[in-house]
């Protein structure tokens, strides 16, 4: 047992020193030994309280003992060898955020149903989309499953019971209609991102896909754009970070219009007036004044700007990906084309989240069938 300067016993661990502070000492199970100091006796006893308590259900080797803490940290130690960096940093954003709070100490298994349950019904509380309530669950219910696939719980208690279709409806995203489209390339003309609005636009591009265009994935005697990276700027790290797509069909060679090589050549000469292009940067395609990729978010801001000059409501960067799919469909389209040209591993994303059907399109549909409506 420790002392404090007046001989007081002060616990397993705990001592205190000739300036005052409050040391703690323990041995986890590598043999390392872990030591810290502090002012308040009380903040003294929680740390190696708590330290000692996770060190101890923290061991792999008897993983139904561990804190689901240390196991979200086993599980996401390898999701980071197969998907990708923004799927981890997703994963990571609702556990922080959402499920550590409420069973991060717990024993993995000792969470019943209830405890999942409860991680939604804060959420719908606390104002969250439902769309963000259940991107929670996909990480929860995964964390869990992965236990029970390895025996280390007998049953997933993330299960169909819980419920999770709660909270504040999702925005609905919708294709700027023709109208609406028009109005924006109007005003977007001369802005500093417009040829890269009016890219995606002809391309259907995400937005990663168009920072991370090089000049070696056009062809212009064919025509051709190879898809073959993404890239985004993390602001929590200050650094830009390359990747593949998202997914395996996310490579892909999309075919150009006219318009697009027009937007191309534009953008080339539009470079060739930069002072100043870094080596790094200098192969890739849409740059802005400073030589340096334009930053993901600086699209959305741009155009919010745009919207608010134009008169029209406020849409993000994807929504120009929902529009080129529309355009596309209105004109005639085989969804199993666009499913390919937008890089879509599964149709019904195609034609579920990204085809919205207008109303003027609705009516053109139903008089082609009209005839045959007729029974009389």
């Amino acid at each position: 047992m420790g002392k404090d300067l007046k001989g007081r016993e002060l616990g397993k661990g705990i001592s205190q020193e000739k300036n005052g502070l409050y040391s703690a000492r323990y041995v986890d199970k590598l043999g390392t030994r872990r030591h810290k100091r502090f002012k308040k006796l009380q903040e003294c006893r929680k740390w190696i309280a708590d330290s000692t308590y996770i060190n101890e259900h923290s061991d792999i080797s008897a993983p139904a003992e561990m804190l689901v803490d240390s196991w979200f940290e086993y599980w996401i130690s390898i999701k980071k060898k197969t998907v990708r960096y923004n799927t981890v940093r997703n994963y990571r954003e609702r556990y922080k955020h959402n499920i550590q709070p409420v069973i991060g100490k717990m024993v993995l298994s000792e969470v019943k149903p209830l405890h999942c349950q409860l991680i939604f019904n804060q959420m719908a509380e606390k104002g969250y989309r439902t769309s963000t309530i259940y991107q929670t669950r996909i990480a929860l219910f995964n964390m869990l499953e992965f236990a029970r696939e390895n025996d280390v719980i007998c049953r997933n208690p993330c299960k169909r019971s819980v419920k999770s279709d709660m909270g504040k409806p999702s925005q609905k995203k919708e294709a700027l209609t023709k109208e609406v489209q028009k109005v924006f390339l109007e005003y977007a003309t001369g802005q500093s991102c417009e040829n890269q609005y009016r890219f995606v636009l002809q391309t259907g591009l995400r937005t990663g896909e168009l920072v991370g265009l090089k000049w070696e994935d056009i062809d212009f005697s064919k025509k051709t754009m190879n898809i073959q990276r993404s890239m985004e700027y993390r602001h929590s790290t200050g650094e830009w970070r390359v990747g593949e797509p998202k997914s395996k069909s996310g490579y892909r060679v999309v075919p150009l219009t006219d318009e697009a090589i027009s937007i191309l050549k534009d953008q080339k000469i539009k470079n060739k007036k930069i002072k100043v292009i870094p080596m790094e940067w200098n192969e890739f395609v849409f740059l802005c004044r400073k030589g340096t990729p334009v930053k993901n978010s600086t699209y959305d801001t741009a155009l919010s700007k745009i919207c608010d000059k134009a008169g029209i409501s406020h849409f993000s960067m994807h929504i120009l990906r929902h529009t080129f799919a529309t355009r596309c469909i209105e004109a005639g389209m085989k969804p199993k084309t666009l499913q390919t040209l937008l890089g879509h591993s599964n149709i019904g994303i195609t034609m579920n989240l990204y085809v919205h059907t207008t109303e003027e399109e609705k009516q053109r549909e139903i008089d082609l069938v009209a005839d045959a409506l007729k029974v009389i």
